[in-house]
């Protein structure tokens, strides 16, 4: 399995899974079992229609099952499409609230809350938008994707270690400096662990620059869960050979 964060694409649903590239974001290629959520056309106004998800418990329960996989199974989750599915769901609840229907807007953030509360689902999408925000640049988005203290940590490949919300924020400035935008990135062998309050995932990181070759790393990112939300305290990436 591997993740691409790429520049354009389209939205084309497969039976057996899906590929949705986004202007101006990531494109993602996977395939899952799970199941494709029936449609309907809603109207915003004169000229603008949205195509809606509607989702009910027993979907969401099909849905976040198969997010992710069991530890023992030896495979690694989808964070691409918990990503998805929960950028799906709010904005779902956006288009429920200006349509004033508050009942599905009800059942929306029932779906969104029991989506977090998968806590292995959870931590995966935390970590699907820490490698947003990288491949972007994006400052603001890695800043609210961090912990705030000065016990969190973080080793770039080849570097020493950065303790210190502050540093940590100006040390991504620093490797972005000479970078060009978006930037190509591929996730393999993911695997995620969870114990209370503390998750953690390990991948191996490709990363590519325009006009470059691509570059591995090992790479471990440490989550703590705090006030519901989950936040990255460590990233640790180690070059490898290719």
């Amino acid at each position: 399995m591997s993740t691409q964060f790429l520049g354009t694409a389209n939205f084309a649903p497969k039976s057996s899974g899906f590929k949705i590239q986004k202007t101006g974001g990531f494109a993602i290629s996977s395939s899952s079992s799970c199941l494709q959520l029936p449609r309907r056309n809603v109207s915003l106004g004169v000229g603008v229609r949205v195509q809606k998800h509607i989702v009910r418990g027993s979907q969401l329960s099909a849905l976040t099952t198969c997010k992710a996989m069991g530890e023992n199974s030896g495979t690694s989750a989808s964070s691409e499409s918990i990503l998805l599915d929960e950028q799906s769901l709010e904005r779902e609840l956006q288009v429920a609230i200006m349509l004033e229907n508050y009942a599905e807007a009800a059942r929306i953030r029932d779906n969104l809350r029991i989506l977090h509360e998968d806590r292995k689902a959870s931590v995966l999408a935390a970590n699907s938008r820490f490698y947003d925000a990288f491949s972007k640049g994006d400052l603001a988005s890695m800043q609210a994707l961090w912990a705030k203290g000065e016990d969190v940590c973080c080793v770039h490949p080849g570097a020493s270690g950065i303790s210190g919300y502050d540093l940590v924020m100006t040390s991504w400035e620093y490797v972005w400096v000479n970078y060009e935008f978006p930037l190509q990135i591929e996730l393999k062998d993911i695997k995620v662990h969870v114990r209370g309050d503390v998750g953690y995932v390990t991948c191996v990181e490709l990363v590519r620059t325009k006009g470059s070759g691509w570059g591995r790393q090992f790479a471990t990112n440490v989550f703590e869960r705090v006030d519901r939300q989950w936040y990255i305290c460590i990233h640790h990436a180690s070059p490898v050979d290719l």
